[in-house]
C-alpha cells in the first residue's frame, strides 16, 4: 500500500471515530443539550457580521436606552448602541479571549505535566518550582501590571491569564502521568520498541485525557468570568465589544431599563452551563468506549565497594546432551542493586552467571523474592527506577549490554529481545483495541504498512490459537479472557521475530486448564521458530514441560546448574532437593475433612 493510501485509510479510522463519537453525544440527552446552547452561541458569534443590524460601535444619540422591538431588536443601551449587534460582537471577541487563554494554559500545562511526570529528574524539579512561583503571583496584580506596560487589550489580558493558569493543568496532568507511568503496560510497550514520543500520546494521554476536559471547561469558565470582570471595570479596551463592558453599561441603567442586565448575564451563564454540560458529557462517552536520589561520586563508589558476591559456588551439573548450538546470551557475575539514602547499595541478585544457546529453553526457576524478575529486567533493561546493574556483564550475541544506554537498548528490545509477562491484563492498555496495540509494535519496529501489519497481527493471533482473530483484533482487553490475552501477548513477542523471548511467570494469573494451553503453545512456537527462551517460573512442571536447561536460584545466587534431565534425576543442592520435596505427589487421599462439630465431640468440648 502506498503512502497516500495509508494516509487515507488512517483518515477515514480517524473520522469514523469521530462520526461514532458524535452519534453517541447526540444520543444523549445532557449532550445535545450542552452542544445546542454551545452551537447557538458559538454559530451567532461566528456570523455576527451577517445576523448584526447594526454597527456594534456606532452610538445614536437620538435612540438612548429604546426597548426591545422594531429597529432594535434588543433595545439600545445608555449611549445608544444597539444591543442585539453589540451582543454578538461581544460573543465572538468574549470566546476568542477565553479560547486564547485556555489554549495558551492546557498546551504549557499539560506538555509540561506529560514530560516531568514521564521522565522526571530535573525538568519535574524544575517545573514545580516554576508551577509554585506562578502559583504565588497575584493574578489580578499581574493583570493590572500588564494593562499598565501593555495597553489594554484583551488579547494580551487573557495571554498572560492562560499563562498563570497553567499550573492547574500541569499539577493535574503530573499526577495522573506519575500514577501510570510505571504500569507494566507501559513497560510492556517499551519492550516492544514503540518510541517515548509514541509512548506518551498513546498510552499515557490517554490516561489524562478526562480530566484535561474538565479541567478546560472550567478554566474556559473561569476565563469568561474574569474577562467579564476586567471588562467591567473598564479595564479592557473599550472599542472591543466584550461581556464585561455591556454589564458595566446595564448596571449604570438598571434602575431605568433593568432588561438589559439579562442579555449579557444570560450570554454568560448559557455559555458557562453549555461548557459545564459538555465537558462532562464528552468526558463520559470517551471514558465509555475506552524515587531514591542517585548517588555520585565517593558515596556511589563505597556502595560499589560493599558488593557483596561471597557465596558458594554453584553446583554445575555435566552436560548430557550435546548442545552444540553457539551462546546467544551470556550473563557473568551479575549483581543488581538499589541506592539508599544513607549511601549504601541493597543488593538484590549477587553474582549470577547464566548462558543461554541460541534456539534454547532455559527454565529460571527458585521461589518468590528470589532474584529471577530483577535478573530479567537488567537482561531486558528495564529495572524500576532506582535500580541499577552494578557488577558482571550481560552479553547478547557477542553485544554488551551493561554498557548500553536507554536509547541504544531500544533497538534490541522488541525486534532482538522481547518479553512475555506474567498478568497478561494488566500489559494491554484498556483504552485502545488489541489490534492497535499489535499493529504499532510491528510499524514501528519493523517499518512496515499499517495494512501489512494487520495482516501479520491476524496471522499471528490464528498462530496461536485464538478461535476467531478478527473479533479478537478488535476487541479491547476487557472483552477477552485471562487466556486469550495471554496468548496475545505471546503474539506480541513473536511480532517482530525476536531472537530471544523473556517469559516470567508467563502462566502464574492462569488456571491450570488454561496453563497446559500456554505450554503446548509456547513449545509449538519455540519449535517452530527456533528461537531462544529464557522462562522464569517457580514451578517445576513448567521446567519438565519446556525446559532444555535449568538455574536454581536462592537469595540472589544461582545454587545450581545444568541440563533439566540430569537436575530432575539427581538433585545436589539441598535448596533444589527441598523444592522438589515440596512437590506434591500422587498417593493415597488422606480422607474427608473433619467437621468442626466433629473435632468438638472428639476434644470433649475443652477449650
Amino acid at each position: 500500500m502506498s503512502d497516500s493510501a495509508n494516509v487515507s485509510l488512517k483518515t477515514a479510522e480517524a473520522a469514523s471515530h469521530r462520526t461514532h463519537l458524535l452519534k453517541r453525544m447526540l444520543k444523549n440527552p445532557t449532550g445535545l443539550v450542552s452542544i445546542i446552547i454551545l452551537a447557538v452561541i458559538i454559530l451567532a458569534a461566528t456570523f455576527a457580521g451577517v445576523l448584526a443590524t447594526h454597527d456594534p460601535n456606532y452610538a445614536d444619540l437620538r435612540n438612548l436606552l429604546q426597548p426591545p422591538g422594531g429597529e432594535f431588536i434588543l433595545g439600545t443601551d445608555g449611549a445608544g448602541h444597539d444591543i442585539w449587534s453589540r451582543l454578538l460582537y461581544a460573543s465572538r471577541f468574549s470566546l476568542l479571549g477565553a479560547a486564547l487563554a485556555t489554549v495558551i494554559s492546557a498546551v504549557l500545562g499539560v506538555t509540561s505535566g506529560l514530560i516531568a511526570g514521564f521522565y522526571g529528574k530535573w525538568f519535574e524539579s524544575l517545573a514545580a518550582w516554576t508551577t509554585s512561583l506562578l502559583m504565588a503571583l497575584p493574578g489580578i496584580v499581574v493583570l493590572l501590571a500588564a494593562r499598565s506596560v501593555l495597553g489594554p487589550s484583551m488579547w494580551i489580558a487573557m495571554t498572560v491569564f492562560g499563562v498563570l493558569l497553567t499550573p492547574a493543568f500541569y499539577r493535574l496532568t503530573h499526577a495522573a502521568v506519575v500514577g501510570v507511568r510505571n504500569e507494566l503496560y507501559v513497560d510492556a510497550a517499551r519492550v516492544a520498541g514503540v518510541k517515548d514520543l509514541s509512548i506518551i500520546g498513546r498510552h499515557i494521554l490517554s490516561v489524562v485525557r478526562a480530566p484535561v476536559i474538565i479541567q478546560s471547561a472550567i478554566v474556559a469558565i473561569i476565563a469568561i468570568a474574569i474577562q467579564a470582570g476586567l471588562g467591567f471595570i473598564g479595564m479592557l479596551d473599550q472599542s472591543t465589544p466584550n461581556w464585561g463592558s455591556m454589564l458595566n453599561d446595564a448596571f449604570s441603567k438598571m434602575y431605568v431599563a433593568p432588561i438589559q442586565l439579562l442579555w449579557p448575564s444570560a450570554a454568560i451563564a448559557l455559555t458557562a452551563v453549555g461548557l459545564a454540560l459538555f465537558a462532562n458529557t464528552l468526558r463520559d462517552e470517551l471514558e465509555r468506549s475506552a524515587k531514591p536520589k542517585k548517588l555520585k561520586g565517593k558515596a556511589k563508589a563505597a556502595a560499589d565497594a560493599a558488593i557483596d558476591t561471597s557465596g558458594d559456588a554453584p553446583i554445575v551439573h555435566p552436560e548430557t546432551d550435546a548442545l552444540e548450538a553457539p551462546v546467544l546470551l551470556d550473563v557473568s557475575g551479575l549483581v543488581v542493586g538499589y541506592d539508599q539514602p544513607d549511601g549504601s547499595l541493597t543488593q538484590v541478585v549477587n553474582g549470577v552467571s547464566l548462558a543461554v544457546r541460541k534456539g534454547e529453553v532455559h527454565g529460571l526457576i527458585g521461589e518468590s523474592g528470589s532474584g529471577k524478575t530483577q535478573t530479567a529486567f537488567s537482561i531486558l533493561g528495564l529495572l524500576p527506577e532506582g535500580g541499577r546493574v552494578a557488577a558482571g556483564s550481560i552479553v547478547f550475541d557477542g553485544d554488551q549490554l551493561t554498557d548500553k544506554s536507554a536509547k541504544a537498548m531500544r533497538k534490541l528490545q522488541g525486534r532482538r529481545i522481547s518479553y512475555v509477562p506474567q498478568e497478561p491484563m494488566s500489559n494491554l492498555d484498556p483504552s485502545f483495541p488489541i489490534g492497535s496495540q499489535l499493529v504499532e509494535p510491528m510499524r514501528v519496529t519493523l517499518g512496515i504498512s499499517a495494512k501489512e501489519a494487520k495482516e501479520r497481527a491476524l496471522d499471528l493471533l490464528a498462530k496461536v490459537g485464538l478461535p476467531d482473530p478478527e473479533k479478537t483484533f478488535r476487541s479491547y482487553p476487557h472483552e477477552v479472557s485471562g487466556g486469550q490475552a495471554q496468548r496475545v501477548l505471546i503474539a506480541g513477542a513473536i511480532s517482530c521475530e525476536p531472537d530471544l523471548i523473556i517469559a516470567d511467570e508467563p502462566t502464574t494469573a492462569l488456571d491450570v486448564t488454561v496453563q497446559a494451553d500456554i505450554l503446548d503453545l509456547l513449545r509449538g512456537l519455540q519449535q517452530e521458530l527456533g528461537v531462544a527462551v529464557l522462562i522464569v517460573t517457580h514451578n517445576f512442571g513448567v521446567v519438565a514441560d519446556l525446559c532444555d536447561r535449568v538455574s536454581v536460584m536462592k537469595g540472589g545466587r544461582i545454587v545450581e546448574t545444568g541440563p533439566a534431565r540430569s537436575i530432575f534425576a539427581g538433585p545436589q543442592h539441598p535448596y533444589t532437593q527441598s523444592l522438589f520435596d515440596a512437590i506434591l505427589e500422587d498417593g493415597a487421599a488422606r480422607g474427608a475433612l473433619a467437621h468442626s462439630s466433629d473435632r468438638h465431640t472428639a476434644t470433649g468440648g475443652a477449650q
